[in-house]
């Protein structure tokens, strides 16, 4: 178990990642909450020990895909909230709709892999150690994604 000390210092680091990645797979803010109390539980309970900062950022971000991805299976979670609605929910302000709506509506294998290589700034050799991909499958993916944003939000072929 953790020093109330050590929690505190993780929840400085790494409170801004989680909720983000929360936000981006679930879409509403009270599973957000669950979500980001439920991993920083698991890391007061952990005896995990890290090797770096990178060590450690990789560690919460596996955690919270996963508790998320748990959350998403429920079959509670599938009968309380309409997908719609819950993005509705999610959105920022105005002038980001159209490329939030477009990142949202990608595939899950193609929004972790954005989100990681832009808003993250991870290179694919280390979200394919975070995802547990090979790094050729993560190039594959980012391909495929802005292929797939570039065809949704309407940009030519060199876009």
């Amino acid at each position: 178990m953790r020093s109330e000390e050590e929690l505190r210092g993780a929840m400085e680091r790494q409170a801004d990642t989680v909720r983000r990645l929360c936000l981006l797979h679930l879409k509403n803010e009270a599973d957000t909450e669950d979500i980001f109390q439920t991993v920083f539980l698991k890391y007061a309970l952990s005896s995990v020990r890290f090797e770096s900062p990178e060590h450690e950022r990789a560690w919460f971000i596996r955690v919270t895909l996963n508790a998320c991805r748990d959350l998403l299976r429920s079959l509670l979670r599938r009968r309380t909230v309409p997908l719609e609605e819950a993005v509705q929910a999610a959105l920022p302000a105005p002038e980001h709709n159209d490329v939030l709506e477009a990142v949202l509506a990608l595939p899950v294998k193609y929004r972790e892999v954005v989100y990681l290589s832009y808003y993250e700034g991870y290179t694919a050799p280390e979200i394919s150690r975070i995802l547990g991909k090979k790094v050729n499958t993560v190039y594959t993916l980012l391909t495929r994604a802005k292929g797939q944003l570039r065809q949704a939000l309407g940009g030519g072929e060199d876009a």
